[in-house]
């Protein structure tokens, strides 16, 4: 899966692929600072319009970097990622450095060890540019934060890039170096990515070890192929002492991923256009999604429709849980700091006060509902295709595209099941609107086969026909 440097001769090198820039490392032909120094340049570039960063600290990043070239120098490299710059999502902790979870209302203090996937990313040498931002606790599919500027969208900075993971699929599409670390628990990989126009991917349950592990919640790559992802998986899949729900460790050969188009052939592919319930999936989305899955059928797979499985009691389920659980988190907090969240967010959270215990138990079945009916719909194929969302990027400045606290998850119907399923899941570019907006295609397979969703991104992407050129900064 590597990449031929003499094909990216013309090409900057903060928009050198990671596979690309190791093959140059290795043949002495580029030094890591140099990669660093660019990806710097052009995030100082970009970063006044997308404000995708937090702690941004470019001395210490070309500290890194210099330290990666003096080993590559030596031809000791440190490991598999080496002088690769890289962001990692502000809710995973980094030794030293707060963690303000999104929100104003977080007391800052350093964190004392790094969570797990900033240990495997530090461990394999990739330099860490930057952490990126999030909204309040992870609880908005948007860039809208009460602690970090608002995010937007590097396609058209009218729109957000999504969220929660939004820095990270901003920074990916605008360049800010080839690898990109977020986490999911509802579709936080894939809606950025669909909305950004990259890749990524939302790991079986565990595959990735995590701290704080909890139901659903995943970290997972985002770049802008299928070869850098899982690249970063086979760093990222290391085992971990700390997450209680970790997969045993296995030996995944992640270089297989690389697989023609050929291997679409006689895999068994379900479409799923109609999530259910939520929002109604809008043309522009429902055509490429269509388009896609011709490509795939005519590259030889069977592609047969689905009906849906998803339910509005289970996604209200989930969202009277998540507005529980957040309520009983607000009311911790002293009156000032509390005050601090997001009103969208309280006001979210506040509408479940007169919840009684009946009611939260029941709805806290509905993830296992869920659970239940999504591995039951997948069972008769060995993929299923569908929209990662139902319309494209909206207003930056809304919270979700509804704008309704009392009806937030309404485009999250097609993601957040293979959350409580633990199936992987991708999101991967299958066109654009006739706005110039990009839209993912969701890959989902069973569980534990990553490595066969990836297999499946990767021959899409060899057959889905040419994308527009990377966004450019403005005046650029």
């Amino acid at each position: 899966m590597s990449s031929s440097t003499a094909q990216l001769s013309a090409v900057p090198l903060h928009d050198w692929p990671a596979h690309a820039l190791l093959a140059a490392y290795r043949a002495r032909t580029l030094s890591p600072v140099d990669a660093v120094r660019s990806v710097l340049d052009h995030i100082a570039r970009w970063e006044p319009h997308l404000r995708a960063t937090y702690l941004l600290r470019p001395d210490a990043a070309l500290a890194q970097a210099r330290a990666s070239e003096a080993r590559w120098a030596r031809g000791e490299p440190l490991g598999l990622l080496d002088g690769v710059p890289a962001t990692i999502k502000e809710n995973i902790a980094t030794q030293g450095d707060p963690t303000p979870l999104g929100t104003a209302a977080t007391e800052l203090a350093p964190a004392a060890a790094d969570a797990p996937p900033a240990a495997r990313l530090r461990e394999a040498g990739a330099v860490v540019v930057a952490k990126t931002t999030m909204p309040d606790y992870g609880m908005l599919s948007s860039g809208l934060s009460s602690f970090h500027p608002l995010a937007r969208n590097p396609w058209d900075l009218s729109k957000g890039p999504g969220g929660s993971s939004a820095g990270g699929g901003a920074a990916a599409a605008a360049g800010y170096g080839p690898l990109h670390v977020g986490t999911d628990i509802g579709g936080s990989l894939r809606l950025p990515a669909s909305w950004c126009g990259i890749f990524s991917l939302k790991p079986s349950l565990g595959r990735i070890p995590i701290d704080p592990p909890y139901t659903g919640r995943a970290a997972g790559p985002m770049t802008r192929t299928v070869a850098d992802a899982a690249l970063v998986m086979a760093v990222l899949s290391r085992p971990d002492a700390r997450d209680s729900m970790a997969l045993p460790p296995q030996d995944i050969d992640w270089n297989g991923a690389e697989v023609p188009a050929t291997h679409l052939r006689g895999l068994r592919l379900g479409l799923l256009l109609d999530a259910g319930c939520g929002l109604p999936v809008e043309p522009e989305v429902r055509e490429a999604i269509e388009q896609a899955a011709r490509r795939m059928e005519a590259a030889g797979a069977i592609v047969v429709p689905m009906e849906p499985f998803f339910t509005r009691d289970m996604l209200d389920g989930m969202d009277r849980f998540w507005r529980m659980r957040s309520l009983a988190d607000l009311r911790t907090l002293p009156a000032a700091r509390r005050d601090r969240v997001l009103p969208y967010i309280r006001a979210w959270a506040e509408s479940a006060s007169g919840m009684d215990g009946t009611e939260v138990f029941h709805a806290s079945q509905q993830f296992h509902a869920t659970r239940v009916a999504t591995a039951r719909a997948c069972a008769p194929f060995d993929y299923v295709l569908s929209p990662v969302a139902p319309m494209p990027a909206f207003a930056a400045e809304l919270p979700s595209p509804t704008n309704d606290p009392l009806r937030p998850l309404e485009h999250i119907a097609f993601t957040v099941p293979f959350n409580m399923s633990e199936q992987p899941a991708a999101s991967v570019p299958c066109g654009h609107t006739a706005a110039g907006l990009p839209i993912g295609l969701q890959i989902a397979g069973p569980r534990f086969d990553d490595l066969g969703v990836l297999r499946v991104a990767r021959a899409f992407e060899q057959i889905r026909g040419p994308l527009p050129g990377w966004p450019q900064p403005p005046g650029e």
